[in-house]
């Protein structure tokens, strides 16, 4: 009964986090009254279990002293018929009296603290499964030497999530060296962010090796490696404070001409610096005081803080116009020539100078190359560059 309570207490809180998050989005498709009908039910759930669970709280007390009471009663009765034949006395009865009334008082907390450990076991059960899961595994490598040879490097890469049927990557393997770009395409699922997150060791390889820096990034520490690389994930994340707070979280004593030039390069710095606070400007719980696009560029400059040997763009300029986009990939060519950028995009455009570029299908590879080789090659890349082409309304050449 205490668990079913927890349980609705739990859904309610669901139904709370949701609707508040996605209320832009419930109003969008008219859903309020749905919406509102499914919390009542939720808070009707609540409602019950918990009358019912006060039901039975309010019987514990009253039964349990009143089987006291008449334990001491009963006690009485028989030990004061002992007196009078003289079998008892009548300190020995007050004393059996004491020690059945403290017994009992002990008895009605028990009870008490097993109704407080049955709620308190609902909650246990989740925590318990929290603390189950294994902490990430670290390397023991602390120095990495900066390497001539290949910065990043997958040999015979295979990938499969824990209790997945399949595989998600099968086979990969290509070498991309300093300052160069590699550009990664395909459709949604084709496993091109699971392909980026084995770089900074996110996810560790099944089969094969990923060498970064020429070290298997399995021997690397994690915080070491990850310091020299600089992620944007797909979704732009920001923190409460100000942008200039949010720019130091990869190099935490970055000067405000490192933040202006990150912010320059990603094309973020024209509205930050039009704002009235310029880089002491406040970003809202999750960044919801910005526009997509400006969470885009500020997530980027973010990531290029510090100069990193390793950029990794999951998607980033999914929310910049095609003009903004054309000019961040010429400011990151041109103001970091010496980062490998990793640049994961649905836009050929976008892609289109990459010094090489994967292409994956269904966790495959089934192209590598520059975009020429691939257009002729590649027959899913080509259809992909074809109908982009198309859209826009321009040539379809090569």
């Amino acid at each position: 009964m205490y668990k079913k309570t927890q349980q609705c207490l739990d859904r309610a809180s669901l139904l709370t986090s949701e609707s508040l998050e996605g209320a832009r989005v419930i109003r969008a498709f008219s859903r309020q009254n749905e919406e509102i009908d499914e919390f009542k039910e939720a808070v009707d759930d609540i409602s019950e279990n918990s009358i019912a669970v006060g039901k039975i709280s309010a019987i514990l007390n009253p039964v349990a002293f009143m089987v006291m009471n008449l334990g001491i009663v009963a006690v009485i009765w028989f030990g004061g018929k002992r007196v009078d034949v003289g079998r008892l006395t009548q300190g020995e009865l007050t004393a059996f009296t004491n020690y059945m009334t403290q017994i009992l008082l002990a008895l009605v907390v028990l009870a008490n603290l097993i109704v407080i450990f049955t709620k308190a076991f609902a909650s246990a059960n989740r925590i318990s499964e929290v603390f189950s899961l294994l902490p990430e595994e670290n390397g023991t490598v602390c120095e990495i030497k900066d390497e001539k040879k290949a910065i990043i490097e997958f040999s015979s890469v295979s990938f499969a999530y824990a209790g997945a049927g399949d595989y998600s990557l099968r086979n990969i393997s290509f070498s991309v060296m300093g300052g160069q770009m590699l550009g990664i395409i395909g459709g949604t699922g084709c496993g091109k962010s699971t392909l980026a997150n084995l770089i900074p060791c996110f996810y560790r390889a099944t089969e094969g090796a990923v060498n970064v820096f020429g070290v298997n990034v399995n021997d690397i520490d994690n915080e070491q490696l990850r310091r020299r690389i600089g992620i944007v994930p797909q979704k732009a994340t920001l923190f409460t404070g100000t942008i200039r707070e949010n720019m130091r979280w990869r190099k935490s004593d970055a000067t405000d001409d490192e933040i202006i030039s990150a912010l320059k390069t990603a094309q973020a710095w024209d509205f930050v610096s039009n704002s009235p606070d310029g880089l002491d400007t406040v970003i809202s719980q999750g960044g919801k005081n910005l526009s997509g696009g400006q969470k885009q560029r500020i997530s980027i400059a973010r990531a290029l803080v510090g100069s990193p040997d390793i950029v990794i763009l999951d998607d980033s300029t999914s929310a910049l116009d095609y003009k903004t986009d054309l000019a961040f990939r010429r400011a990151l060519s041109e103001d970091l020539p010496d980062t490998t950028v990793v640049m994961i995009s649905q836009r050929t455009t976008s892609l289109k100078n990459a010094d090489k570029i994967i292409v994956m299908d269904e966790g495959e590879a089934v192209g590598i190359g520059t975009h020429e080789e691939l257009v002729r090659n590649c027959d899913v890349y080509n259809e992909i560059y074809r109908s982009q082409m198309n859209e826009k309304g321009g040539s379809t050449d090569a």
